[in-house]
């Protein structure tokens, strides 16, 4: 049985920062949003949290392209993650989540698990 979600608002277009990542919290923790305008498809969204720093820092990063892979580089150690994937380039054992992104109208939304509560009540 596939685990309940559901797609939230995070931000609205105005908000995005074209080649670059902003921060929003989410029922599943800090997330980080990209906006690549160059690239199809456009939105990316990645665990906030730096996983070899236990920080949230990763939209603060500097996003990129390693062999057509979209990246972001850590601000931290600099390590580089798929935007597409979560995978550590550096290290093949460390993998960030990644979370299904979509523009609808307006607004950016997000695939996130559903709340318990609001499971538990439907």
């Amino acid at each position: 049985m596939k685990a309940r979600t559901t797609w939230d608002c995070v931000c609205k277009v105005e908000d995005l920062v074209p080649e670059s990542g902003i921060a929003v919290w989410t029922k599943d923790g800090p997330v980080a949003v990209f906006y690549l305008p160059h690239r199809l498809p456009a939105l990316f969204a990645v665990s906030h949290t730096d996983p070899f720093s236990g920080s949230n820092v990763l939209a603060r990063g500097i996003t990129g392209d390693i062999k057509g892979e979209p990246v972001v580089a850590s601000p931290l150690y600099k390590q580089h993650f798929s935007l597409i994937t979560g995978q550590c380039l550096e290290d093949e054992t460390v993998k960030i989540k990644t979370y299904p992104v979509l523009l609808d109208g307006d607004q950016i939304r997000l695939e996130v698990p559903a709340n318990q509560t609001e499971t538990a009540a439907a």
